[in-house]
């Protein structure tokens, strides 16, 4: 069986301010990807008109484009995906767009670029015209549906499984590093190194147990895991949604309860936990540039969504990760419209209490 593999792009730690306390450290760790909930995920694929990669053409001196675009059928695969994702009723929503710039998930198809996917809010780092995931073969082959479910568990902020501190793995790393090396993947040492042997942290991880039936676990074939014995002759997960990713998405983004109504210039208290949420709805009395911001000795994230068509729209968001400074938005908003705030906390220290408000 040929095993392609997820490839994430590589990026640098994030840096938080030294002398934070660990409980908070970790709260940050493991929230600072993650989407509030209630957000729809609008996703975009992308066309065969205009988009594509110019790549070189080895010994040549030349370049060819190779398009971005997707056959319908791949695209069914992808939305069948997303469905599945959806239908365990989680409090994230996704609805396909036909303008880019109204997506935060912008898909592309390019053969020979791998498959890979920005793990959840980094995707609104990336350029309006860039792709946030690419699905890099054909997805109609035995697998294909694996993969597909695989890219959303990232957009949804979901880590590699295997990459677990819990998952107690020891590696044969040279025969690693050699599978690796070799077709379809064609990996470096640094992309196996990232991808694959790096641990992560145990905050950022899916769950405080291993699950190797996970759809974010890699499979492996034979000789490449020493511990555990019973993988020896390799390790096949499902390629399906396991319980566990289904408790995970659920912990993050549960039902959304009905929302409060947020007051211009009136304080709301913030009763929450950490990973906790409040949402509020606010109906502007007049049209004119707001400051939408908490209060307290708190680390959070606010996001300000606007009601179009009946789901809401990402307008602006702040997340004060790690500062000594509340979270603070500016946004216009519209007389006779209506809107969203979203606020999770990630950790409060000092007297704990928050609150949020609009004025």
């Amino acid at each position: 069986m040929t095993r392609r593999y997820c490839s994430l792009p590589q990026q640098s730690a994030p840096a938080f301010a030294p002398g934070l306390a660990a409980e908070r450290l970790g709260a940050l760790v493991g929230g600072r990807r993650m989407w509030v909930n209630g957000t729809a995920l609008h996703y975009y694929f992308f066309d065969a008109g205009t988009d594509a990669s110019v790549i070189p053409v080895p010994g040549t001196g030349e370049t060819r484009r190779v398009p971005w675009a997707g056959a319908e059928e791949q695209r069914n695969v992808v939305r069948e995906c997303f469905r599945e994702w959806q239908d365990l009723g989680i409090g994230v929503m996704f609805a396909e767009v036909l303008d880019r710039r109204e997506a935060e998930l912008r898909i592309g198809f390019q053969l020979g670029d791998g498959s890979w996917s920005a793990v959840g809010r980094d995707a609104l780092s990336a350029g309006a015209n860039d792709r946030t995931m690419n699905l890099g073969w054909d997805l109609t082959e035995p697998g294909g549906r694996w993969t597909a479910l695989h890219e959303i568990g990232h957009a949804l902020g979901m880590q590699h499984e295997h990459q677990s501190p819990f998952a107690g793995v020891h590696w044969d790393d040279e025969a690693l590093y050699a599978d690796l090396a070799g077709p379809p993947n064609h990996w470096s040492r640094d992309r196996t190194d990232f991808n694959i042997l790096r641990r992560l942290d145990p905050a950022e991880s899916n769950g405080s147990v291993w699950d190797p039936q996970s759809v974010m676990q890699y499979p492996f074939g034979p000789g490449l895991i020493l511990e555990p014995e019973h993988y020896h002759n390799g390790l096949y997960p499902p390629g399906s949604l396991s319980p566990a990713d289904k408790e995970f998405v659920l912990r993050w983004y549960p039902p959304a309860d009905p929302p409060a109504v947020l007051v211009p210039f009136r304080s709301a208290p913030l009763s929450l936990g950490p990973g906790g949420q409040a949402d509020f709805t606010v109906e502007p009395p007049e049209t004119r540039v707001y400051s939408v911001g908490t209060f307290g000795e708190s680390d959070s994230v606010a996001v300000v969504f606007e009601e179009r068509d009946g789901e809401p729209r990402y307008l602006a968001g702040h997340d004060d990760g790690g500062t000594p400074h509340n979270t603070r938005i500016r946004v216009r908003l519209v007389k006779g419209r209506r809107y969203f705030v979203r606020v999770r906390l990630h950790s409060t220290w000092g007297s704990g209490e928050t609150a949020v408000m609009c004025w």
